[in-house]
């Protein structure tokens, strides 16, 4: 679906619904689109039966503080319909499959990749998850996850260099100075992370990977806009912190049991943006058992 969408708005012959349909595009969008709209009513169906059952799926930070999950929220807000539809449900949960799903796979898969490519980087990963796990063969907990600081400098340089979100935009409430140039009020104005994180005047030798750029002390002043992995301001990402502390969960698995190596170097050409950045063909990684090194 993503390519679908990618395709309408790259190249406009596609935009007319004649060609669309003739060219047998249509029948592809519909294919997709019955695909995932089957998947999140039933997400909700099954939702609805554990709420009729008085079992929803409550989380508590503290034992006096208690926070209904999103879906749980839009179904205690939308009784007989009053506030939202089911469809109107529906269709926020399409975003948030979306959202939480495509976004931060990319992200993992391309923080695997460049892990398998920079031997002393992994080297130091390993260290620090032997230290915060101490041999127990457990997941980690949440106090573990926030202790593996390097893994997580290590996320987010591997998101300045390849940016999960390859795009979006922002529509201009009043007219602004770009550069020089008058951009009136109204314009839609598109923004693109894996450029401005490859800004030098932010970024020193930006194409190197170097976790430790995010170290406390070197993040001090930078620009709180030349880093918009997750976008930035009243729009930002609502679930960044969840996705941050997801990729670290499932990485720091990866790493505890496996040595990675890339089978091949960093290369824009292997790059696909679409909706999300993917890979022109698979990102092959060799996987090595630990306890055969």
């Amino acid at each position: 679906m993503g390519n679908i969408i990618r395709m309408r708005f790259l190249k406009s012959q596609f935009r007319n619904k004649f060609i669309f349909w003739l060219l047998g595009w249509k029948h592809e969008q519909d294919k997709a689109l019955t695909s995932l709209h089957s998947f999140t009513r039933s997400v909700i169906r099954e939702k609805k039966m554990l709420l009729k059952k008085g079992k929803s799926s409550m989380f508590s930070e503290t034992p006096s503080k208690k926070r209904l999950a999103f879906l749980d929220l839009l179904l205690s807000s939308a009784k007989d319909g009053t506030v939202l539809t089911d469809e109107e449900i529906r269709e926020e949960v399409d975003t948030f499959m979306f959202a939480g799903h495509d976004t931060t796979s990319s992200g993992i898969t391309w923080a695997l990749f460049n892990i398998g490519r920079m031997p002393e980087v992994q080297r130091k990963i390993h260290d620090e998850l032997d230290e915060v796990m101490a041999g127990r063969d457990t997941p980690p907990t949440r106090d573990d996850l926030a202790q593996m600081k390097y893994l997580e400098w290590t996320i987010k340089e591997s998101m300045r260099v390849c940016p999960p979100v390859a795009s979006y935009s922002r529509t201009l409430s009043e007219a602004a100075q770009i550069l020089g140039y008058e951009v009136p009020a109204g314009t839609n104005v598109l923004f693109f992370p894996h450029m401005i994180h490859r800004d030098p005047r932010h970024w020193p030798d930006p194409d190197r990977f170097e976790p430790d750029r995010f170290q406390p002390e070197r993040s001090a002043g930078r620009h709180p806009y030349s880093y918009l992995p997750f976008s930035a301001g009243p729009r930002n990402c609502i679930g960044q912190r969840f996705a941050l502390m997801e990729e670290k969960a499932v990485i720091s698995a990866v790493l505890r049991e496996f040595r990675i190596e890339s089978r091949r170097q960093y290369d824009e050409s292997m790059m696909n943006v679409c909706l999300t950045l993917q890979s022109n063909g698979p990102v092959e990684i060799r996987f090595v058992p630990r306890d055969r090194e």
